[in-house]
């Protein structure tokens, strides 16, 4: 099968890219290289620079005889985008549309999104299921659920399938690809900066939480699931022409607090962190965990590699052997 990843010189991205290439498909990579780093771009891939508005978008889509397209290309700060709304509508909703439009064009049969549970803002129950209302809180939330009407719009109009999977917290790494941010927003790779001696201290925002121990808690899924998980969606969407779905992606357990994130750092690296608590973050639920219960049955897929300690060694491991990339 002939598939583009946009985004996918990202980080969830080159994982994904690395599983298509794994089982044979050819790859075409398009990355505007903005936050995303040339050598995370897995060498069997083809890759494309460009932005989702550029007219080399439906040039390469044509010209590549692209089947499907997994659309990862986003910025994701959450905090950035409250203070600068106009780049995430730009950039994930703007952008968006245009790629759904040059997909259209190009006869693309089917589209696998990278949402986020950033789409139902302040969960009304937990575990958070796809019944949740979806009511975001921030606008990155609301750029990635306008893209999600917009796709569900396309299926209806112009038959174009899709499925929306919503993320919760990735972590971990592949033997050859890892998490590189800059700057680094996500708690694991910030707690293993300091255990590698390259940050001062941890910090923990808020420790009186109505959780067991006080500190906030959510689902951590590894990245290699995630990327298992896109190609099972891939394949259902090519089989279920024209149809539509959206499913929760996450451990579906009861999730992990901070300090037991905390606690895994340490004995997976057998380093002990400087961790500074403060006080809690405005706009931080207490518990964010979802249920996987939908993608489980209706895709088959389910988390092989969801011990919290399997996760980190993993990411330490990359850490450890890569560093970072080295192209910016």
């Amino acid at each position: 099968m002939r598939v583009m990843v946009t985004g996918g010189a990202g980080y969830i991205g080159s994982v994904v890219t690395e599983a298509l290439c794994d089982r044979g498909d050819e790859v075409t990579v398009y990355d505007s290289l903005v936050t995303g780093h040339r050598a995370a771009v897995d060498d069997r891939a083809q890759f494309v620079a460009g932005d989702l508005r550029d007219p080399a978008l439906s040039r390469a889509l044509r010209e590549d005889g692209v089947e499907a397209i997994v659309h990862m290309a986003a910025i994701s700060l959450v905090g950035e985008s409250v203070t600068e709304p106009h780049r995430y509508f730009q950039n994930n909703v703007v952008g968006g549309l245009a790629l759904l439009e040059a997909a259209r064009e190009t006869g693309v049969r089917t589209i696998v999104f990278s949402s986020t549970a950033a789409v139902y803002g302040a969960p009304e129950h937990s575990p958070i299921d796809e019944g949740c209302a979806t009511a975001p809180s921030n606008p990155y939330g609301a750029t990635k659920l306008a893209i999600e009407h917009a796709l569900v719009a396309y299926a209806g109009a112009y038959g174009l399938g899709s499925v929306r999977l919503r993320y919760f917290n990735a972590a971990g790494a592949s033997a050859r690809f890892g998490e590189d941010h800059r700057p680094e927003s996500h708690l694991i790779p910030r707690l293993l900066d300091v255990a590698a001696g390259d940050a001062p201290e941890a910090v923990v925002f808020g420790t009186d939480w109505p959780t067991p121990d006080g500190t906030a808690v959510r689902d951590y899924i590894h990245v290699m699931d995630l990327a298992d998980a896109h190609v099972r969606a891939l394949d259902w969407s090519l089989a279920s022409p024209g149809q539509t779905a959206a499913y929760n992606l996450g451990c579906g357990g009861d999730g992990y607090s901070v300090r037991q994130v905390i606690a895994a750092v340490e004995r997976v690296t057998g380093r002990r962190l400087t961790v500074r608590e403060v006080g809690r973050r405005a706009g931080d639920p207490a518990i964010l965990v979802s249920s996987s219960t939908a993608i489980r049955e209706a895709l088959g897929w389910a988390p092989e590699r969801g011990d919290l300690d399997r996760i980190v060694a993993d990411a330490w491991a990359w850490r450890c052997r890569v560093g970072r990339y080295t192209d910016g």
